[in-house]
């Protein structure tokens, strides 16, 4: 137990210096990784942004689409056919 002690006396400092120095290289490696995260999260971000706008659009396109479809099915009166112009209209300023 003497022996123990002495060891730790004479070895103390210098052992809780090189844990220390090991846990401060080790939190600076941790900062640059979550750096690296961060990054990668927001250019994740924009590209779920500029892919839910383009879905978007693609969706009222096909409901456009969908609903010109529905109206030609139909009788055709003259509101059916102005509003089928105002249809590709919409879609043709859509898919600019």
């Amino acid at each position: 137990m003497k022996k123990l002690i002495t060891i730790i006396d004479e070895w103390g400092l210098r052992i809780i210096t090189l844990l220390v120095l090991i846990i401060f290289l080790r939190s600076c490696s941790t900062t640059s990784k979550i750096t690296k995260v961060q990054k990668e999260l927001k250019e994740t971000n924009k590209q779920i942004e500029t892919l839910s706008s383009d879905l978007k659009k693609q969706i009222q396109i096909e409901g456009l689409k969908s609903e010109k479809r529905m109206i030609q099915s139909t009788n055709r009166r003259i509101l059916d056919v102005n509003r089928q112009t105002e249809i590709d209209n919409e879609i043709s300023n859509l898919q600019k």
